[in-house]
């Protein structure tokens, strides 16, 4: 006997569905365009075909993210970069539990849009915390998104690594963490200023991974627990030798490593040899090959701004857009034979650095935490064995001895306008009152360094 389906329930179906259509319309269309979109039409008239619009407003929302992440990919392959960023903000808001896309939302926004000489562009860094912490809130269960937003703080901000310990100490409250990231906790207690921390966290972890390396022995597992073995020994060894257990005990520190401080002899010189093209030189008397000085170019008044970067977390908000009529330029001076030479020009990403505002700031800084251990075995965390008799700092990083300075700078002379003209007008130069022009001289920026060969003769 065949069943016989009532026609009542076809009804209801088709009025479910065009309620669910309605409200896709009404509510969350409107939503959507309020807060989300990049641009009036730009997102439906490249990313989405008629069929592909049906069904969101049809309610499938997880095939349509689908589809979409698909049509993302290809655009990574193209390199179009400009287009993935609203699909992916569209795919996290179809189906928010796609930990892949935000992971990968925040990787291309904070390392993808980049200058032609491959510097990033840090407006948009924000962003990418704030899609980091939207990621966090709706995936509470896995400590994916939680540890990419402490390695965005602890790699790519380098900066406040307050707040990479935050990020990493959440993280390793999900069980699902995988054990050899957990390791990136000491190391961010260690840049934060606290070794004690990172020295614990390590015992800690240590005890977890021998008793996993005794239930199961496989190699992986024993790998893990031999490496947090010599962490912890090597930070036993930089905690007495820099003379951090000293300072905790208000002992003199003249018998250890950081004693007496090294003068670094920091002196820079910018020249702005035509419109929006920047050459460094400079002195750092640091023999040993690590050290790299931040050097920022940014609006006097860029938002939210502090002394070498930016209040980075200042926004709750996914915004897509940055503040493009603003400039923030940022990058490294690589010391070689104890001085910089370093060029940087500005003049094909008119976008990037559009330079709209009057007044400018260029600032250098130089903090012992982002130094490598070599470095940082002499100059320890805090920059107790560091010191320089004109650029030491203890303000703008509060608990830290820095290298800082600041010059302000105007339109003008970036662009080379009115008296700083490229023909017959001043050459702008911004120099430290101790800078003296080098006699020696350099045919590129990555010169060879010359080591006196061991054979006879030198041959």
């Amino acid at each position: 006997m065949k069943h016989k389906t009532s026609p009542l329930v076809y009804v209801f179906l088709a009025l479910a569905f065009i309620v669910q259509g309605v409200l896709q319309r009404t509510v969350i269309f409107d939503l959507w365009s309020k807060n989300y979109n990049p641009g009036k039409g730009k997102l439906l008239s490249t990313a989405m075909s008629p069929d592909q619009i049906l069904a969101v407003l049809g309610g499938f929302r997880e095939i349509t993210a689908g589809i979409l992440w698909v049509k993302a990919d290809s655009f990574f392959d193209q390199g179009n970069y400009d287009a993935i960023l609203p699909l992916i903000r569209l795919v996290t808001m179809l189906d928010p539990n796609e930990i892949d896309v935000y992971a990968t939302g925040m990787w291309h926004i904070g390392y993808n849009f980049t200058d032609e000489e491959q510097r990033s562009d840090r407006r948009y860094i924000p962003s990418a915390l704030a899609l980091g912490k939207e990621g966090s809130r709706e995936n509470p269960n896995t400590y994916e998104l939680f540890f990419e937003t402490g390695w965005l703080w602890y790699h790519k901000i380098d900066d406040d690594y307050d707040n990479a310990v935050k990020w990493f100490t959440w993280a390793q409250t999900h069980p699902d963490m995988i054990p050899a990231r957990k390791n990136l906790l000491a190391m961010a207690y260690q840049r934060d200023g606290r070794p004690v921390d990172g020295l614990n966290t390590y015992l800690r972890l240590y005890d977890i991974a021998s008793g996993v390396a005794k239930t199961e022995d496989a190699f992986g597992n024993r790998q893990n627990r031999d490496t947090l073995d010599n962490n912890i020994d090597t930070t036993l060894v930089r905690l007495v030798q820099r003379g951090f257990i000293a300072e905790t005990k208000n002992e003199s520190l003249a018998d250890y490593d950081v004693s007496p401080p090294f003068d670094v002899g920091f002196s820079v010189k910018a020249t702005i040899v035509e419109p929006r093209r920047i050459n460094f030189e400079g002195t750092w008397n640091v023999l040993p090959v690590g050290t790299r000085i931040r050097v920022v170019l940014k609006d006097t008044n860029f938002p939210n701004a502090e002394p070498a970067g930016m209040k980075w977390d200042s926004s709750d908000s996914v915004n897509l857009d940055p503040p493009k009529d603003s400039t923030f330029m940022q990058d490294q001076l690589f010391v070689k034979n104890r001085r910089f030479s370093h060029k940087v020009d500005m003049s094909k990403d008119p976008t990037m650095y559009p330079f709209k505002s009057d007044n400018y700031i260029l600032e250098f800084y130089y903090n012992p935490r982002s130094a490598p251990p070599h470095i940082q075995d002499k100059f320890s965390w805090n920059g107790e064995g560091m010191t320089d008799k004109n650029f030491l700092n203890t303000q703008v990083r509060p608990g830290q001895r820095v290298i800082y300075w600041s010059i302000p700078l105007t339109k003008d002379m970036i662009l080379r306008a009115h008296a700083y003209r490229m023909e017959g007008g001043i050459v702008p130069v911004l120099k430290t009152p101790n800078y003296k022009d080098s006699q020696i001289t350099y045919e590129k920026e990555n010169t060879i360094i010359k080591i006196p060969s061991l054979r006879a003769g030198g041959k």
